[in-house]
């Protein structure tokens, strides 16, 4: 059941975009690939283009979340205010949740930038709907490098988003052009 109660919210999940994997790299200092830099881009045109630019966004500090969140939100003409959470990183969808909790309530729109498996669960636990009926089945078979999930629903605080309170209204997987 979706959430009828308090102001419009809309969680906005992005994951980075395709990364590298240099030998001798720590995982968390992975940088992105040739396509990642091309994608990432992208993915910031495509949230200016579907209206979704955030009011805060939270991303991990990994090196890959952190450059698609540079590369995405340069394609905006002032971006949000962003904090970097550590938490994110590696993070499965209840440590997710607890995060998005902690946001303050004057924000609408928040930008969620991180990784799987955590993201694709988070979107699958919130989601008790979809505008499309193939979005969610989707997201189950695969969340690619730079998807977009956002979900939307109404609540008087970041709090009181539960699972399956809220609506799938867009997936989108934008891609970069090659030079």
């Amino acid at each position: 059941m979706i959430e009828r109660a308090g102001a419009l919210r809309r969680l906005v999940v992005l994951r980075h975009a395709k990364s590298a994997w240099p030998p001798g790299v720590p995982d968390h200092d992975r940088p992105l690939a040739p396509r990642g830099l091309r994608d990432a881009p992208a993915a910031g045109h495509a949230l200016a283009d579907g209206d979704c630019l955030p009011g805060l966004a939270l991303c991990s500090t990994a090196a890959r979340a952190r450059h698609t969140w540079e590369l995405a939100s340069a394609q905006w003409g002032t971006p949000p205010p962003v904090r970097l959470d550590r938490r994110l990183y590696a993070a499965e969808a209840p440590e997710l949740l607890d995060v998005v909790h902690e946001v303050s309530t004057g924000v609408e729109t928040l930008l969620l930038v991180g990784h799987n498996p955590g993201l694709e669960d988070l979107v699958l636990t919130l989601a008790g709907d979809s505008l499309d009926d193939g979005a969610l089945d989707q997201v189950r078979t695969k969340f690619p490098t730079s998807a977009i999930a956002v979900l939307a629903w109404r609540g008087p605080d970041w709090r009181a988003l539960l699972p399956g309170t809220a609506l799938l209204t867009s997936l989108l997987v934008p891609r970069g052009r090659k030079p």
